[in-house]
């Protein structure tokens, strides 16, 4: 992974005490908190419902086993002894003290960790894949591209107050693992058929009040003329973005508004005046490309008799290693996904021991690399299949052995109004029910991929609007409802969901969703997943189960 350098080390120091002068006059009450706002927002630092929280930034979600166990530590010691990771890959700390926070900046700072642009209009936490590095199906290292545009962006100073917060996506794999389509730009990385490498520049893609597939504005931009192309994109934006609508202010506001082809059309003008000089050296891309060298793994076979003898012994590994390991590059290893999402429990969330678990296994067994996935989940990328069992046994004892990868259980949910000021409802309760109706993992694994996605409210943290099955908790006279979608997905074959029907009380989604389920399980096809039936078959004869009794 990237190491920082020392004048990377020294702006992290010098940053932590500036904030930590500015944290001292609110304490003192030299400054309002208004005033202090704006402060504590460019260092990651909320004002939620019952404490402040801080957003570390987790870069296209790569960390080593010292800085995990330096979160461990912080949740431990400053707040209630656990993190949540988010769909933008950071981890969150819901329960900050705000005289604590310099403090926790200073540690961060200390493992090359910070809260820079976790908040604010500017360039956030660039989401890639977690299998990166590992997978054969990649055509590049997307982390190399995703470390050049947080160097680029860091504290840019024409893009550091956008009309809108903004969000990039990088992956260079055929199966998106990054929900590339649905970001304010999404680059996908591809080959022409002279073998040079460039990138499909996907724009105005998006959740929110306002959800939309982003368009492709340009089929194939060639590798070295990347950030001139991203610089005039910016600009566009910058030029033309709303400023007078915080509802308006995405650039997918603008790119739906003017059309792709004209947006298009103006980037291309934008981008003629930026030339060539605004693109980074290949020195430079190379000097980047260089952390990411390929790992010095053993030359090992395909086949680990230990791993065959587990599978055959142990039934519970059994079930795990169907589910949560994943096919590596190299012969004799796997990727190891570590489930966030144990039955009953609030999706995302680690307790400070379970991190320190991992970080250990990543340490021991995984070439000291841990990677965070947008769906909330952490990912041992490097392990030999000789280790697969140890590292189970070990995730099962500290409840991370949850066999549900991409199953019904494995649910992405936004903390809501648990936690959120900006929620209307709760989502994490509605998550554990529906996990402990599905706890079965023999029914869980006949039903097959299942992506449920629950927000609590229109902000779409939950992403609900591209889940096979999206929940959107709702107020209504001050009562929580729960309004349902189908048919959405964040991968590569991104769709937004469509509304189902009116909004459901609390205790009616889970068995809306045990329901819906039947249904899928009646009329699907040749193994077909939830989506692809919804797909062929509509939404009818899922309507009529959930809403059979409203008739």
């Amino acid at each position: 992974m990237y190491q920082y350098d020392s004048l990377d080390k020294e702006f992290l120091a010098d940053r932590a005490s500036e904030f930590r002068s500015q944290v001292a006059r609110r304490l003192a009450g030299e400054i309002t908190e208004d005033q202090f706002k704006s402060l504590r927002l460019m260092n990651g630092l909320y004002l939620q419902l019952h404490a402040y929280m801080l957003r570390v930034a987790i870069p296209y979600g790569s960390m080593n086993p010292t800085q995990l166990r330096k979160l461990a530590e912080i949740g431990r010691r400053y707040d209630k002894g656990y993190g949540h990771f988010t769909t933008r890959t950071n981890l969150q700390f819901h329960w900050i003290k705000l005289a604590d926070a310099p403090d926790i900046l200073d540690e961060l700072a200390r493992v090359d960790m910070h809260a820079i642009q976790t908040s604010g209009n500017c360039i956030r936490n660039v989401t890639s894949d977690p299998y990166a590095g590992a997978t054969a199906e990649e055509l590049d290292d997307p982390r190399v591209w995703s470390e050049a545009i947080r160097q680029w962006s860091m504290l840019h100073p024409e893009f550091s107050f956008l009309p809108r917060k903004f969000k990039f996506a990088v992956t260079a794999s055929a199966k998106d693992r990054t929900a590339a389509k649905v970001h304010d730009i999404g680059l996908m990385v591809r080959r022409a058929r002279d073998g040079s490498l460039g990138f499909e520049v996907i724009v105005g893609g998006g959740m929110g009040r306002t959800p939309f597939v982003g368009p492709t504005i340009k089929q194939f931009l060639p590798a070295n003329r990347l950030f001139s192309y991203l610089e005039a994109i910016l600009r566009v934006y910058n030029r033309h973005g709303r400023r007078d609508n915080i509802y308006k202010a995405r650039i997918k506001i603008l790119v739906s508004a003017l059309g792709s082809e004209e947006f298009a059309r103006q980037v291309e003008e934008e981008w003629a005046k930026v030339g060539q000089d605004g693109d980074l050296p290949d020195t430079e891309i190379a000097r980047i490309r260089g952390a990411f060298a390929p790992k010095a793994f053993d030359v090992l076979v395909n086949r680990s008799e230990a791993y065959e003898a587990a599978i055959a012994t142990d039934p519970a590994f059994a079930r795990f290693a169907r589910n949560n390991l994943k096919p590596h590059k190299r012969a004799g290893y796997t990727i190891v996904e570590i489930s966030l999402k144990g039955i009953g429990e609030t999706p995302g969330d680690a307790t400070s021991e379970q991190m320190e678990l991992v970080a250990d296994l990543g340490e021991r067994y995984g070439q000291g690399d841990i990677r965070v996935t947008h769906e909330q989940n952490l990912v041992l990328p490097h392990v030999k299949l000789d280790d697969a069992h140890s590292v189970y046994l070990a995730l099962a004892e500290a409840g991370l052995g949850t066999p549900n990868i991409n199953l019904i259980t494995d649910i992405i949910a936004c903390p809501g109004l648990d936690y959120c000021a900006l929620a209307n409802a709760r989502a994490i309760p509605v998550a554990q029910h529906i996990s402990e109706r599905f706890s079965d993992p023999d029914r869980a694994e006949l039903i097959g991929e299942l992506k449920i996605k629950i927000s609590g409210c229109i902000n779409a943290c939950g992403h609900h609007h591209v889940g096979h099955i999206g929940i959107l908790g709702v107020d209504k006279k001050g009562e929580e409802f729960y309004q349902l979608t189908l048919g959405g997905s964040g991968a590569e074959d991104a769709s937004v969901g469509k509304i189902l029907g009116p909004a459901l009380p609390a205790n009616r989604v889970t068995e809306a969703i045990d329901q819906m389920v039947e249904v899928y399980l009646r009329e699907r096809q040749d193994g077909e997943r939830f989506v692809d039936t919804y797909r062929r078959t509509g939404d009818a004869p899922f309507k009529e189960a959930v809403y059979a009794d409203a008739h």
